[in-house]
């Protein structure tokens, strides 16, 4: 009985070996075939699809919050689909600013959001459609200077973005994510817009 089982034993272990060999051949296989950098190539979005995906981003960020001209609804405030992202309205006036309320702390903004007063003074929301009074004008790299780096107009030696600009959120998105956003706003409708300058916090006495 001994050499009967030894040989059905040994037989078995020549078969595992066999299966195991075998595998191991089908997945060198499969890596042989697979496309090198498979998992990490990236396919170049069509210019509709790059406008659709800043959509998305500009929409889920929230730029609309303050640089979209607002009315008060039935729902409360509400965009105002023809100004959007066209900032603070120039024509606009500001109401009445509370220095009481300023100096207890208090950092203010006007009913639709598009102005805020602190510290700094006084900030606008800036015009971000594709109007020359808007961003129409800029290259990307000023776009994506603006939102990295907090600078006015996207320019090297401009000064940096005046709150609630929250401009240091958006200094670790991916240059493809901005390059979205970019293409986004330059196809938006261009509104005429030139939103005025910020006014500094020794002027505020004044208003």
């Amino acid at each position: 009985m001994k050499p009967i089982f030894t040989t059905v034993l040994t037989f078995s272990i020549c078969l595992l070996l066999l299966g195991m060999l075998g595998s191991c051949k089908d997945a060198e296989a499969k890596k042989e075939y697979q496309p090198a950098g498979r998992e990490t190539k990236k396919v170049a979005l069509s210019q509709e699809q790059l406008v659709k995906r800043g959509e998305y981003l500009v929409n889920t960020i929230g730029c609309q919050d303050c640089h979209s001209p607002k009315r008060m609804g039935e729902r409360g405030p509400e965009y105002i689909k023809e100004l959007a992202f066209s900032g603070y309205q120039a024509k606009n006036e500001l109401p009445p600013i509370s220095q009481d309320a300023l100096e207890k702390g208090w950092m203010l903004m006007n009913p639709d959001l598009t102005a805020a007063v602190g510290p700094w003074g006084v900030s606008f929301a800036a015009n971000l459609t594709s109007d020359d009074t808007g961003i129409g004008t800029w290259s990307f790299e000023q776009f994506n200077r603006s939102l990295t780096e907090g600078k006015l107009r996207g320019e090297p030696n401009g000064r940096t973005l005046l709150p609630p600009m929250p401009w240091e959120n958006f200094k670790n998105l991916k240059e493809e994510d901005l390059r979205a956003m970019y293409e986004y706003f330059m196809s938006t409708e261009p509104v005429q817009n030139s939103v005025p300058a910020p006014i500094p916090p020794q002027k505020l006495i004044s208003l």
